[in-house]
């Protein structure tokens, strides 16, 4: 038995028509400008979007701080109460230690309500 891969040796004919090289060269000429159109367009787009990217970093980044200066201004004010506390009732170091456990829930809180999920509601329940 014969098999049809014996039959062919790569050069005969393999089912595609022959296609000159005038031909080729017209398809990529074709394609190459259609990738220039669409590298044109994306470029395009890019700068468009550059000057609201740099608006949205530099927001993302002002929340950023924000928020790190709420929490760790929490926690100092705790730590702060405690260590005076401590002081001047003379119980150190329990009122150290709530009081920055409490500093660490006011940044928290804080940190939330700067952020604008603090009064947010959750997504909605329901089933189908």
């Amino acid at each position: 038995m014969m098999d049809d891969r014996d039959k062919t040796d790569g050069h005969g004919d393999s089912g595609q028509p022959d296609v000159s090289d005038a031909e080729l060269s017209g398809r990529l000429r074709g394609l190459g400008s259609a990738l220039d159109k669409v590298q044109a367009e994306r470029q395009a787009e890019k700068k468009a979007s550059a000057g609201a990217d740099r608006a949205s970093s530099s927001a993302g980044m002002a929340l950023a701080f924000r928020l790190g200066a709420e929490f760790v201004a929490g926690v100092l004010v705790g730590a702060g109460l405690g260590w005076a506390i401590d002081r001047f009732l003379g119980v150190a170091p329990w009122g150290m230690i709530v009081f920055i456990l409490l500093g660490f829930g006011a940044g928290i809180v804080n940190m939330m309500r700067a952020a604008g999920e603090f009064g947010r509601k959750g997504p909605p329940q329901g089933g189908a």
